[in-house]
């Protein structure tokens, strides 16, 4: 049963070959034994996810469906849930429960999945390998000597590992697609505002967006539509009718026009993952669809323009967390002063505390102009781009990532070297556009991802494009050795 897809397995309810009790039972037993591996769960819900399950055998006996129905996920540990540990990943949070349940959270559980727990990622989101939690790093399935990505990268090695079929997860700068593409995912970053922020603890406000991350475009269309909508709590949701994902999947790409932007194939990217990217486009043009040449020219100061937006608000949103109202507390403090300077060293590592920093200075009085006002300003030059682009073209495609995944611990005395890896997604969260990866090949054993990027709200486009892809070619059903 491990190995079916969530399209898969609601058929299998549907007819009654097994129920949801047996599905997550199974689950469960295969969490607790190949886990210890890969390192990709952080707490585990057991009793919760019984109870679910067998709501859900319930609900379908008196005869509701739903394609989620008595389904197992998991919810990166970012999304508050009632009564379990919500950490982000991070000491300073390790003895939070929170009082309720996220937006997206409640959303899943109302159409009946099952909350397998709460899965590992980088501290508070900040981070490209999962190697910064404080529950220690995530393993890559594919290579357990490897990094998943980050910072979903507990989401995305348990669904590699075949542990669960999907899973949630959130993506700041590519924190979906680049895991998607370093375990042979599908990974989906909706439209700002598609998917509700309420109740998932933020790194930075204006760039956080959930979304799924499971094996198959028809996958996360079904996670997605449980995950998608408007939400009053939420003051960034967008009030947009959500369409029906699973319905548009198998739309002719016939006439389809594709954007490659010539700034992808600069000197920065390995020319083996070059070469996949042009098989994949070799592809989708047997499909029908038409290939030109665009260009972003300001996509090579959205790095830069990156990390001073995201660590300036990270330092506004960990404010709150100071040693007073909830999280970690150091022992005896001397002071207030000593509490809040303790607290917050001993509770924050070292990459947070880092980007905490980094966007206070951004902040200070006689560097906001020079740094915070500017780097606002090549956002728009981003966005500005991109809808030039989209009066030539329908989606744009090229890499997920310059390089495959990197060895445990290759990058850790460089962060540098770390958020130059996220050169080709940080540019959909500055302009707030849908963005997705798919699976594209290997290179020496590791996966490699394409990624696709459309207008806002054209979620549905991509998924089409991905699953018309997914069913021309099989490198989305490699399993990784031993799992």
């Amino acid at each position: 049963m491990h190995h079916m897809t969530l399209a898969e397995i609601a058929r299998g309810l549907a007819d009654k070959k097994f129920s949801s009790v047996e599905l997550t039972q199974t689950l469960l037993a295969r969490i607790a034994q190949l886990d210890p591996q890969i390192n990709s769960f952080i707490s585990l819900t057991q009793d919760l996810a019984l109870s679910q399950a067998k709501a859900a055998d319930e609900r379908r006996a008196n005869g509701e469906s739903g394609a989620l129905l008595g389904a197992p996920i998991a919810h990166k540990d970012l999304f508050c849930t009632q009564d379990i540990r919500t950490s982000c990943g991070s000491k300073m949070l390790d003895n939070f429960k929170a009082p309720y349940d996220a937006t997206v959270v409640a959303k899943l559980a109302a159409a009946g999945a099952v909350t397998l727990g709460k899965t590992n990622m980088d501290e508070f989101a900040m981070g490209s390998a999962n190697e910064s939690s404080w529950y220690g790093a995530v393993k890559n399935p594919w290579n357990l000597e490897h990094v998943p990505g980050g910072s979903s990268g507990g989401s995305a090695a348990a669904v590699a590992a075949r542990l669960l079929p999907a899973a949630t997860a959130t993506d700041t700068g590519g924190s979906i697609r680049q895991p998607a593409a370093f375990t042979n995912l599908t990974g989906l970053k909706p439209t700002y505002g598609r998917v509700s922020r309420w109740g998932m603890i933020a790194y930075a406000s204006s760039l956080d967006q959930g979304g799924p991350l499971a094996r198959t475009a028809e996958d996360c269309a079904i996670l997605l539509q449980g995950m998608a909508g408007f939400d009053p709590n939420d003051s960034t949701s967008i009030d947009e009718p959500v369409p029906d994902y699973s319905a548009g999947l198998n739309g002719s790409l016939q006439g389809l026009r594709i954007g490659v932007p010539k700034e992808y194939f600069s000197a920065g990217l390995d020319p083996r993952i070059a070469e996949l990217i042009h098989n994949s486009i070799k592809e989708l043009e047997k499909l029908g669809a038409v290939i030109k040449e665009i260009s972003l020219p300001n996509m090579q100061h959205a790095i830069p323009a990156y990390y001073v937006i995201a660590p300036a608000e990270a330092s506004s949103n960990l404010s709150r967390f100071d040693g007073v109202r909830f999280g970690y507390r150091c022992e005896n403090p001397e002071n207030l002063e000593d509490l809040y300077k303790r607290s917050r060293g001993e509770g924050f590592g070292s990459e947070v505390q880092r980007r905490i920093m980094v966007g206070a200075y951004a902040l200070s009085a006689g560097y906001y102009d020079a740094y915070y006002l500017k780097a606002q300003k090549i956002r728009r030059l981003v966005k500005n781009d991109f809808m030039s682009a989209f009066n030539e073209v329908d989606i744009i495609l090229g890499p997920t990532t310059p390089n495959p995944a990197w060895k445990l611990g290759a990058k850790s005395s460089d962060p540098v070297a770390a958020y130059l890896e996220d050169v080709y997604t940080i540019t959909a969260n500055l302009a707030g556009l849908p963005g997705l990866s798919m699976p594209a090949g290997f290179v020496d054993g590791l996966p490699v991802g394409v990624q696709l990027l459309a207008p806002y709200f054209q979620e549905g486009r991509l998924l089409n494009v991905a699953h018309q892809y997914q069913l021309n070619t099989d490198w989305h059903t490699r399993t990784p050795t031993g799992f």
